[in-house]
């Protein structure tokens, strides 16, 4: 694409009213979604998929069953619910110190196979009792994947490895759902949402990813405000392990203690975050630091966080090159205060 090709990502602001404003005012990026999900998914897999989620939700009291039920009517087609319970991204992140703004910052790259996403993404300005957090995140959607709450924190979700249970891919896969439908957990993204939410800080954020029981394994990548305010939570169902300080993550365990009965997601996790871990002590302004294996077929987005200086930019990504202009929201003036 030529620069003026390049789809601008639209900042919306939510306010206190939730996920259903923003699918209201991104409608055809929302509709643009599900039929991604549809083709990937296809109907009978996602009406199959919103059938099963909706009794899970209702089963666990789900604190967000409410608006996914609202979102899934909206939309009038199969796929509000299931898509809100898909997890199968990879991911490749760094928390550190910033070496060029003081504070800590959090660079993340999601991957995922649905095309489209990346050229999909909005910025979605949330305010809560805790204060205002800027969530990247896609109109539908009702968790947090990848957030910045500005004088609090910055946060970003990662697929854990497969737990592997003797059977063939498939049959793992299976056991592993039965697992979640017996689990009375919140989603991973569901977490996250609660702890922009209702967290003050990082030390309260850290406590509740590290003590909140989910409903299946995640890892958390954590960066406050204070340059030593960064960490990997690495999380099973009612388990955590914890890495304090620097630290890069893809979609491996780094925690030995939770053995070997796991299988990595995602391709070249070592190699993705050598990549990144170049960059610990060097400014990453722009995106030019996106570079293979970090940077592959299925990324879709890349985001530079940091909660002590307000710094927040995104660029989505589609066939290896950018899909969208660079979304700063130090460039938004008033409309992002």
């Amino acid at each position: 694409m030529s620069a003026a090709d390049l789809i601008t990502i639209p900042l919306i602001d939510t306010g206190d009213r939730g996920p259903l404003v923003l699918l209201d005012a991104a409608a055809e990026r929302a509709e643009a979604l599900r039929g991604i999900g549809e083709r990937h998914y296809t109907r009978l897999g996602l009406r199959l998929g919103d059938a099963v989620g909706r009794a899970w939700l209702e089963r666990t009291a789900n604190p967000y069953r409410q608006e996914i039920a609202a979102i899934a009517a909206r939309l009038e087609r199969p796929g509000g619910i299931a898509l809100n319970l898909s997890y199968e991204y990879a991911c490749t992140a760094l928390t550190a110190p910033d070496p060029g703004g003081g504070g800590a910052r959090l660079l993340r790259v999601l991957d995922w196979k649905l095309p489209g996403l990346g050229a999909n993404v909005v910025v979605a300005k949330s305010s809560s009792a805790a204060g205002p957090y800027y969530n990247v995140t896609w109109p539908g959607a009702v968790g947090c994947l990848t957030a910045m709450a500005p004088g609090r924190f910055s946060a970003a979700i990662h697929q854990a490895p497969m737990r592997r249970n003797g059977l063939t891919r498939l049959g793992d896969e299976l056991a592993n759902r039965i697992s979640v439908w017996r689990s009375a957990g919140l989603p991973p993204s569901h977490l996250l949402r609660q702890v922009f939410e209702e967290c003050l800080d990082y030390a309260a954020a850290r406590r509740r990813l590290i003590e909140t029981p989910i409903a299946l394994p995640a890892i958390f990548v954590l960066a406050g405000t204070a340059p030593a305010e960064t960490c990997i939570i690495e999380r099973l169902e009612d388990r955590a392990a914890v890495h304090d300080g620097p630290g890069c993550s893809a979609n491996h365990w780094r925690t030995e203690s939770f053995g070997a009965g796991w299988k990595s997601r995602g391709q070249d996790n070592l190699s993705r975050c050598a990549g990144l871990y170049e960059l610990l002590d060097r400014p990453a302004e722009g995106f030019a630091w996106i570079a293979p294996p970090v940077l592959n077929r299925d990324t879709r987005l890349a985001v530079r966080m940091n909660a002590a200086t307000a710094e927040l930019v995104v660029i989505g990504i589609e066939e290896e090159r950018p899909a969208t202009r660079e979304f700063s929201l130090n460039d938004k003036g008033l409309e992002a205060a």
